[in-house]
């Protein structure tokens, strides 16, 4: 155990370049944040809970009649730097130094590096992933492989957009007076830190991307944070920029309000798709009725999808702010022409409806999507860097449309077997450093890993959770099908050259919390405290 500055303790090891991000003066920041506003993000966790409790009675989600004067009065976000003005497309992937610099080198508009759904957060790969992004904000980032390839910056890059952990997640290695410090403040407060000076010089700015906020009241708290830290580097107010990920089904009907509380800092919104299902199967596990069929069922343009895209477009662009669309997670496939094509298709159709609705980019996955997806939203643009004058005044959504929660058919074997398949080889994955994979030819994450497990708990419980071969989806057939999806995984990944040390566990963990009684909110968090 060392100690890093005035009770500050740090669990884990130092090691070499750790002490250079953890310096005191950093902490020190990250110890002011954390007791200033902790006490606020337990109180807000344990509203959500509260929240939650009062759906599983039988409320209903609405649009909220106490901030009625908020939607209905004028106003508009701050002014946006150029920087952020054109994001046609942007890529995302963890922070990791090869990534980065690929993702940078990309010819994407924008790159989001990520600490949260594509990231596992080990101790290294936090502390890692902020050196490795100290050394992309000046330039000097570099990579060699085992065969010697170098990789470096070109001289034009992406702007970089830093998502810090959700409000759920702690930083275990690092206690503030002996409690755990939150990990979205660790990880916004670092970055900021040691790179916001330098990318202001640089004619950029610290930007950031804001996760599985459930409420305008969360927002709130990201503000004030905001407003804190940009005072202790003595930054002009509004210095911060930072989007808003509508994930969760709660928010979709706090939008407005979101974009209002951080006004003054505000970026827009994105259209979070995947974890959007998730917390729709979440929220409403045990509502009677409630059932949504297999995963690829779920697409963009399924009702409450519908609305819910549409609805953010419309909100953004009344409000002057960037609508950012959710990530098509289709990669490019190699030594499969067929394949491959008909990947890249549903890239250019995905991104050809979101450009038509109103969104002014969207997210890939892979670099060789970007040509792809920038093509599309140029067809739409032209030399318009974006399309906030794309007001939607003919999008009309009620609560109904938002909790129009279909189809429910099909629930075949295939879809159970291959959310149990998906579920074992993600965790297994993340469970030994890596949170971004590869997987029957989608890049998956933390989000599809949810609505994978959370899709078998539901359908074992709901009366409407049958195949189509009139099968019950129960706990008989979920664990017949376990072991045999386990040995396919693990031939998938002595194929690729893998260890397969940690998928045993992963089946283990994901039979329990698909078939547990209680439903665990995160599958991260039980995961987190196993790791190191």
């Amino acid at each position: 155990m060392a100690s890093a500055s005035p009770n500050v303790e740090i669990t884990a090891p130092l090691l070499p370049g750790f002490s250079d991000i953890l310096s005191p003066e950093a902490l020190a920041l990250v110890a002011k944040l954390h007791r200033a506003f902790e006490p606020r993000r337990h109180e807000l966790l344990a509203a959500r809970a509260s929240r939650q409790a009062r759906i599983e009675a039988g409320e209903l989600p609405d649009f909220l009649s106490t901030t009625q004067p908020i939607r209905e009065s004028t106003w508009r976000i701050a002014p946006l730097p150029p920087a952020l003005h054109c994001r046609r497309t942007e890529i995302t992937g963890p922070a990791e130094r090869k990534m980065i610099i690929n993702a940078l080198n990309s010819g994407a508009d924008s790159y989001m590096t990520d600490f949260e759904d594509s990231n596992s957060p080990s101790w290294n790969n936090q502390i890692q992933g902020q050196i490795n992004l100290f050394d992309a904000v000046r330039g000097t980032i570099s990579y060699t492989n085992e065969a010697g390839k170098e990789y470096r910056l070109n001289s034009k890059t992406a702007v970089m957009q830093v998502r810090p952990r959700g409000w759920h997640l702690d930083e275990k290695h690092v206690l503030v007076d002996g409690q755990r410090v939150s990990g979205g403040i660790f990880d916004f407060a670092l970055f900021f830190f040691h790179n916001a000076r330098e990318q202001l010089a640089r004619g950029v700015g610290p930007y950031f991307y804001l996760p599985k906020m459930e409420s305008h009241r969360e927002a709130r708290l990201w503000n004030d944070i905001f407003c804190m830290a940009e005072d202790e580097l003595g930054l002009p107010r509004g210095t911060i920029k930072a989007t808003v990920l509508i994930e969760t089904i709660l928010a979709a009907f706090e939008m407005e309000e979101i974009l209002f509380e951080l006004r003054e800092h505000s970026a827009g919104l994105n259209a979070g798709r995947w974890d959007y299902i998730f917390s729709c199967i979440k929220k409403f596990r045990s509502k009677q009725g409630f059932c949504l069929a297999n995963r690829s069922a779920i697409t963009m343009t399924v009702p409450f999808m519908r609305a819910y895209a549409l609805t953010l477009v419309k909100t953004c662009h009344k409000r002057g702010a960037p609508a950012i669309g959710g990530m098509s997670a289709l990669i490019p496939i190699k030594n499969d022409a067929e394949a491959n094509e008909k990947a890249l298709a549903g890239v250019r159709a995905d991104k050809t409806r979101d450009a038509n609705d109103g969104f002014d980019g969207g997210w890939v996955a892979h670099p060789g999507l970007v040509p792809i997806a920038h093509e599309e939203f140029v067809k739409v643009l032209g030399d318009r860097p974006n399309q906030w004058d794309k007001q939607r005044d003919d999008v009309h959504y009620a609560a109904s449309d938002l909790l129009d929660f279909r189809p429910e058919e099909p629930i075949t074997e295939a879809g159970v077997r291959n959310n149990i398949n998906v579920g074992i080889h993600y965790l297994g994955s993340w469970l030994a450093g890596n949170g971004c994979v590869p997987i029957h030819n989608l890049m998956e994450d933390a989000a599809t890993a949810e609505i994978s497990r959370s899709q078998v708990w539901q359908w074992v419980r709901s009366p409407k959770g049958r195949l189509e071969d009139g099968r019950k989806v129960d706990a008989e057939l979920v664990r017949t099908f376990i072991p045999e999806e386990l040995a396919k995984v693990k031939q998938t990944v002595t194929a690729q050259g893998e260890n397969v040390a940690t998928y045993e566990q992963a089946a283990r963990i994901f039979e329990e919390m698909s078939l547990s009684d209680s439903f665990a909110e995160f599958l991260t968090l039980p995961l987190y405290e196993a790791m190191n």
